[in-house]
């Protein structure tokens, strides 16, 4: 019995040094970020582990006053901006095509769900050019109108598709409930069918969030003068291919560059995994 009991602890410490050492290989990219963040310059590639061997603190002071004349927190305004005008027409627009789809009827239903489906499978290249085209006739070119407005109007299917499997899996006698008290569709999706599908939206809001962050293409398509410039725009004119770049402070901004990302993950990291788990999108 001693030995049985021995070697399953023995087995689970195994395990979890196995993890453990997973773990620390994925994180690892963003230790050496981090450490580098606090290293002087002609040490940031010629140190691999990634704690400093000589600190240098004036990489943030120096990141945070900017380049060019902009400071580093204008790019994070306008990134908090920019998400926050995507998360919201995601999360309304999105939901209402989802409650459309899950749960009225209407001719050519299955046929729109379908070609919303499609352009799942659509690449965002394909549609680049004719988008510019478009947008630079209504003279939205340079302006976070052509990264904002689309979101407004459903143009996100997966999100469609996430919540419609949610509301799917609501019992359809709560509609037919408030129906007979006189709710008609509108009612019905405000006062039933969004607060129950509090997860899922919070997991479009992460999602949409996080993609908006981290969007780098499309913000150096359609932005042009850098006092409008994002957080990863900003983040590249740190970087000079003709001149020297400033790598210590563009690591320690991309560390604070990381912060909102990891305080809204963590906020709502129970909705989030909730969401998934419901929407028939799990594993």
């Amino acid at each position: 019995m001693m030995i049985g009991q021995r070697s399953s602890t023995a087995w689970i410490v195994m395990k979890h040094l196995v993890i453990s050492g997973i773990a620390f290989v994925m994180l690892y990219p963003v230790l050496w970020m981090f450490g580098s963040s606090f290293k002087p310059g002609h040490l940031i590639f010629s140190e691999i582990w990634f704690w400093p061997s000589e600190w240098n603190w004036g990489n943030y002071r120096s990141g945070w006053e900017g380049i060019q004349g902009n400071p580093f927190a204008r790019f994070l305004l306008n990134s908090i901006v920019l998400s926050l005008g995507a998360v919201l027409g995601n999360v309304i627009s999105c939901s209402m095509a989802a409650y459309a789809f899950a749960r009225l009827d209407f001719r050519f239903k299955a046929f729109g769900f379908a070609l919303m489906l499609m352009t799942i499978m659509l690449p965002h290249h394909v549609t680049l050019i004719p988008q510019y085209i478009l947008f630079n006739h209504l003279e939205w070119i340079n302006t976070y109108l052509p990264l904002i407005v689309p979101k407004w109007l459903a143009t996100d299917a997966f999100f469609i598709f996430l919540m419609v499997q949610f509301f799917r899996g609501l019992p359809k006698e709560l509609d037919e409930a408030a129906t007979i008290d006189g709710c008609g569709p509108v009612r019905i999706y405000l006062r039933i069918i969004v607060p129950l599908a509090f997860p899922a939206l919070v997991t479009t809001m992460i999602f949409t969030f996080l993609w908006t962050w981290d969007d780098f293409f499309s913000q150096l398509i359609y932005l042009s003068d850098v006092s409008k410039y994002t957080v990863p725009l900003g983040l590249r004119l740190f970087l000079d291919s003709s001149s020297q770049s400033d790598w210590g402070p563009m690591f320690a901004m991309s560390v604070l560059s990381l912060i909102p990302c990891f305080i809204i993950f963590i906020v709502c990291q129970k909705y989030f995994v909730e969401g998934i788990a419901t929407s028939g999108l799990k594993g």
